[in-house]
């Protein structure tokens, strides 16, 4: 792999290698992400049980973040390509081949589908999966575009091999429902007490050997299209990273950022909301005295749909780490020049901030306005490893005894650098932003003390320092 330069390497082995970034934010009756029974999500700590957003939830808020706003042209990564996570590449690839190239759309997704079966991919078995690839594959937006192109400009030599895989793929069907049928021929038998011919000592009489196997892809072929799907020059790849078992040459990427689950600050606090959906025909009859036409018995007014739902409120502690010398090795590793790496980690920085500072899960977001929150306090400071601030909620707030969670929290969350900085040569002082009017008097008060750990921000971008 080609090397960093030397003042890049040099500086961030020196401390400034990871950017911690701990922030707090308040939702109010909202729900962010869910378990399978639409349940907020919780575990106990410190003795007490508290609500949880998952990292998982997080991350995904912020790729998607991201990528919108680069793709609109907005944001640190106007203009880089991105990457999108889906099972839908053989529908990528056919539309691109339909709608660029002029195929057919039944020519265009058949031969999709060959040749990602044919690098390694399977897809799955029901009318509704059948052109879902099995596994989620994180790869370059453009990736179906490329493979198209490809496609396109190699019918030569890629249509043989589709054809002959088609038909050999017809003839392994073929043998395998044989060797079904003279199973489950061999088990009826077995339980009536007779034999049949062939399948003695429970042979099915077609041995997997006896089925013809799948012509494998050419080597050019198979290059070309790993090619469109490996990371390439996608950030977002190279900062969040893809994990790919079933292509075994396939390129994975280890992420340059780590991100915790975000726990509230205090004790749970969850409420089973009930809902009433309102029939706007019934209720329309009932202002207009027509009601006397709903010839059933109803004792449900104008309600159409009642239920209850879980919503939860609470002061949350979320943390996550960039390491700026593994996303510079990333976007080496796949295939950026070296003069073009600094500018890029820089950007992807910046954009990384923007998106762990705005961005938030969307579940119920029109029910509760959840999008709309803004963070109580932002931490930010570089290091020479990561600082995961989470143990200093372990005692959770009592807001009987220490005011508003938000405001302890804050408090709370600068004492706890404080006391690192004091004590550790490995941590820089910490740049601090809030929205928030009590943690802005709070902030305020720390500097007149000089008891801030750190320099006040007034923006996102001044949360990565000079």
């Amino acid at each position: 792999m080609t090397a960093l330069p030397h003042t890049d390497s040099t500086e961030l082995l020196n401390g400034d290698q990871y950017l911690s970034l701990h922030l707090l934010e308040t939702f109010t009756t909202a729900l962010p992400v869910r378990d399978e029974n639409g349940m907020p999500k919780a575990f106990r700590y410190g003795g007490d049980l508290r609500t949880m957003i998952t990292s998982q939830a997080r991350r995904r808020a912020e790729r998607a973040f991201s990528r919108t706003r680069a793709n609109g042209g907005q944001g640190a990564l106007a203009g880089y390509t991105m990457g999108i996570r889906t099972r839908e590449w053989a529908k990528q690839t056919a539309t691109a081949l339909t709608d660029l190239h002029g195929w057919s759309p039944v020519r265009a997704l058949v031969s999709s589908k060959a040749l990602l079966e044919g690098v390694g991919l399977k897809f799955g078995s029901k009318p509704t999966t059948q052109n879902l690839t099995q596994v989620l594959l994180f790869a370059p937006e453009d990736a179906g575009r490329v493979i198209a192109a490809y496609v396109d400009g190699n019918t030569d030599s890629v249509d043989p091999w589709i054809n002959e895989y088609l038909q050999a793929k017809e003839v392994q069907a073929a043998a395998e429902a044989t060797k079904k049928q003279k199973a489950a021929a061999a088990r009826k038998a077995k339980k009536g007490g007779t034999a049949v011919p062939g399948t003695d000592s429970g042979d099915t009489g077609t041995d997997n050997d006896e089925i013809e196997s799948l012509p494998k892809l050419p080597r050019e072929i198979r290059e070309a299209v790993l090619t469109a799907l490996a990371p390439r020059d996608a950030i977002d790849i190279a900062l969040y990273g893809r994990f790919l078992a079933e292509i075994a040459d396939s390129p994975n990427v280890d992420g340059a950022i780590q991100t915790g689950h975000a726990f509230t600050v205090h004790a749970a606090e969850h409420i089973d909301d009930f809902y009433a959906a309102a029939d706007d025909a019934k209720l329309h009859r009932k202002e207009h005295a027509l009601d006397f036409l709903d010839v059933t018995e109803d004792t449900g007014g104008g309600a159409g749909m009642t239920g209850y739902q879980s919503l939860i409120t609470g002061t949350f502690y979320r943390h996550a780490t960039l390491d700026r010398y593994k996303i510079r090795l990333n976007l080496l590793a796949a295939g950026m020049k070296p003069d073009e790496v600094q500018t890029a980690a820089a950007a992807a920085e910046h954009e990384f901030v923007e998106a762990f500072t705005n961005a938030i899960p969307h579940a119920k977001k029109n029910t509760t306005a959840s999008t709309g929150v803004l963070p109580k306090l932002v931490l930010a400071f570089s290091g020479g490893r990561p600082f995961n601030y989470a143990g200093a909620f372990e005692k959770s707030i009592d807001e009987t005894t220490d005011g508003p969670a938000s405001l302890a929290a804050a408090d709370r969350l600068l004492q706890q650098h404080a006391l690192v900085l004091r004590k550790r040569t490995d941590v820089s002082p910490a740049r601090v932003l809030t929205y928030d009017l009590d943690v802005q008097a709070l902030v305020d008060r720390h500097v007149d003390a000089g008891t801030l750990p750190g320099t006040e921000a007034d923006n996102t971008k001044e949360l990565t320092g000079p």
